[in-house]
């Protein structure tokens, strides 16, 4: 049966995530690995947007294109998280550093992010859903706009993971700093192609009805990144692990969008 109802479509997928987080955070009192949210998290998003494409009204090849961008995109993100930060890995430090300062109250409040992970699957699933309900005909030239968009911006992510990941294998890199590939022109461009990932939805569903929804994926994405969980936690970790060479790191690359480095402070006349 097709739902018609957008909303009853988002509100069922939120109820859904709630209880799906809530028995991760169970769960994760058990192995002490709060990343399992951030696995949850992807997962979610396939499992919502394979839910809209099957019940939402649509052409289906948009449906058809949706899924397969989440599903890679969100596919190949949680699998990275799980096998890097999850299976046989300790937790990340950011999220030891938050149960440090949350002390005696931080499972209760780790249950609240928990579950505003549920919250943000069902807020960034919109965009998928504006597009599948995108009422003109299959392809417009600003829908292949887009897809570059997404290609150059998960293609960038991915190797940006894969950089970092091949340079903290090697022992001898312990407690430096990675400046590999992307990682000499941004601080953090892992977060940099995260965030322009979700500005490709934007462009596929311009003009469409509900598309000021598409900018909650950039705009909130963006903000979390630059203001709340991504960067600021990073860089804090980043500093107490790493000292002078990640000041000097600071002093020299972008934090967020890729350019070239400065020169280093000694060197300047």
């Amino acid at each position: 049966m097709v739902i018609a109802d957008p909303l009853a479509l988002v509100v069922t997928a939120y109820l859904v995530m709630a209880v799906v987080m809530a028995g991760l955070w169970a769960l994760h009192l058990r192995v002490r690995n709060a990343s399992i949210a951030d696995v949850g998290w992807c997962a979610g998003l396939i499992a919502v947007a394979l839910w809209y494409c099957a019940q939402a009204t649509g052409e289906v090849e948009r449906k058809i294109l949706v899924a397969v961008l989440v599903v890679l995109y969100a596919g190949r993100l949680g699998i990275y998280i799980l096998l890097n930060r999850v299976l046989g890995k300790t937790e990340d430090a950011r999220y030891r550093r938050l149960r440090e300062q949350w002390g005696g109250s931080e499972r209760l409040k780790m249950f609240g992010y928990f579950q505003l992970q549920a919250v943000a699957v069902a807020a960034f699933s919109l965009p998928f859903l504006v597009v599948i309900q995108n009422p003109r005909p299959p392809f417009a030239l600003i829908e292949l706009v887009g897809l570059i968009v997404w290609t150059v911006a998960v293609s960038g992510e991915a190797l940006a993971d894969w950089q970092l990941a091949r340079f903290r294998a090697k022992p001898w890199n312990h407690d430096r700093v990675c400046r590999d590939g992307w990682w000499g022109y941004s601080r953090h461009p892992n977060y940099f192609f995260e965030w322009l990932h979700w500005w490709a939805y934007a462009v596929m569903a311009i003009g469409a009805p509900g598309w000021p929804l598409t900018w909650i994926g950039p705009i909130v994405m963006g903000w979390a990144l630059l203001k709340l969980t991504g960067i600021p936690l990073a860089e804090a970790q980043a500093l107490t692990s790493r000292g002078a060479e990640y000041r000097m790191y600071q002093q020299t690359t972008n934090a967020f969008i890729p350019w070239w480095p400065n020169r280093r402070p000694t060197d300047r006349g």
